[in-house]
């Protein structure tokens, strides 16, 4: 199963578009700034989140409608006479909130997960390995996403009750024991959740790495480290002993929020902060098709690639498209010119993308 008859509607610089009959392989093509990574980013609204850009909604109308904006596509297959139309939009009264429809039924973000999966690599995830935590859980939280809807559900009830717990440790009244209870029960058991699939995304990446070859891309070594007890009754039993402490600080010490994602370059054991930047983006590449082969293997899987070949010798361009051919995923490409595609050239559909519209090649 496949996106294909997908539409854009109001969406940045993009009017009204549609692509028609897309492959395993589809590449987008134009100057910077054409409109080519707007397309990825409509495409990155089947997943639950905020898209690759982390922007918010009302960011991405367009200018020329009235404040909304959608974007629809159906996931076809050969074995299924008829697709299942997934929709995703805004409202001009309501531009913040993300509205979805599943064959015209009212639905939700983890619904469509439900259905599909999504992942993707973009330029500005190259300084992943030096940037914060914060944004390597994001990382693996949208890997463990693509193979369990339901841990986004995880993510957002613990995000809302360490912030309700937060409040209260930062009130000048002492807080109420028995609501506080209350409180770190919902964040045992979602945060023990929460990281339980971190856990297990990270494994499983391994396992899938172990048996990829680990030329032409840098293999990385992948491990969790937890920011608290991963056991929800250790996890409550740690929140109330640390009560005291947090209110000092004002904020929660321990738990899923202060996870980390440990990552190590094999063979030379370093960090990868400290590898070389052709090195990182080995290893991250190495991660995304790596997850790329586990998510397709559950539900379908579209994986969004932005410049991904920009910066890639022949050798390492060619290996790429090996891996992705086998990963089973469907393929979104961009670039400025067609060259460094020519290995899948034949293979691939092809759209030319200029101010906001497109062109069939």
């Amino acid at each position: 199963m496949a996106l294909d008859r997908i539409t854009l509607s109001h969406f940045r610089n993009h009017a009204e578009t549609r692509l028609d009959d897309a492959r395993i392989f589809n590449l987008l093509v134009g100057e910077n700034g054409a409109g080519k990574t707007n397309i990825l980013e409509a495409l990155s609204l089947f997943a639950a989140g905020r898209g690759l850009r982390r922007a918010v909604l009302a960011e991405m109308a367009g200018n020329q409608g009235a404040g909304g904006l959608s974007v629809g596509a159906s996931l076809v297959s050969d074995a299924h006479p008829e697709p299942v139309r997934l929709g995703t939009y805004t409202e001009p009264h309501r531009p913040n909130r993300r509205l979805v429809r599943i064959n015209g039924g009212e639905s939700s973000a983890v619904g469509l997960g439900e259905w599909l999966s999504i992942g993707w690599l973009t330029p500005a995830m190259d300084r992943l390995f030096a940037d914060s935590a914060g944004a390597r859980r994001r990382f693996v939280d949208r890997m463990a996403l693509a193979l369990d809807p339901l841990h986004a559900r995880h993510a957002s009830r613990y995000e809302n009750a360490l912030r309700e717990r937060n409040r209260l440790l930062g009130d000048d009244a002492e807080p109420d024991p028995t609501w506080l209870d209350g409180i770190e029960t919902q964040m045992a058991e979602h945060g023990a959740a929460l990281a339980a699939g971190r856990a297990a995304v990270i494994s499983k990446i391994m396992e899938e790495l172990a048996i990829i070859p680990a030329e032409p891309f840098a293999r990385p070594a992948l491990s969790y480290a937890a920011g608290g007890p991963i056991i929800g009754a250790d996890f409550a039993a740690a929140l109330r002993a640390n009560r005291e402490q947090d209110r000092r600080a004002s904020r929660t010490l321990i738990g899923p929020h202060r996870d980390e994602l440990v990552v190590l370059m094999e063979g030379k054991g370093a960090a990868a902060a400290s590898c070389s930047t052709g090195e990182q983006k080995a290893m991250l590449i190495a991660i995304v098709i790596a997850h790329a082969n586990l998510a397709a293997r559950g539900r379908p899987n579209v994986l969004l690639l932005d410049e991904v070949a920009a910066h890639l010798d022949p050798v390492r361009r060619g290996a790429l498209f090996e891996r992705l051919r086998e990963s089973g995923a469907q393929i979104w490409l961009t670039g400025t010119e067609i060259k460094p595609f020519e290995p899948i050239e034949n293979e691939a559909a092809i759209w030319r993308v200029k101010d906001g519209s497109i062109e069939r090649l």
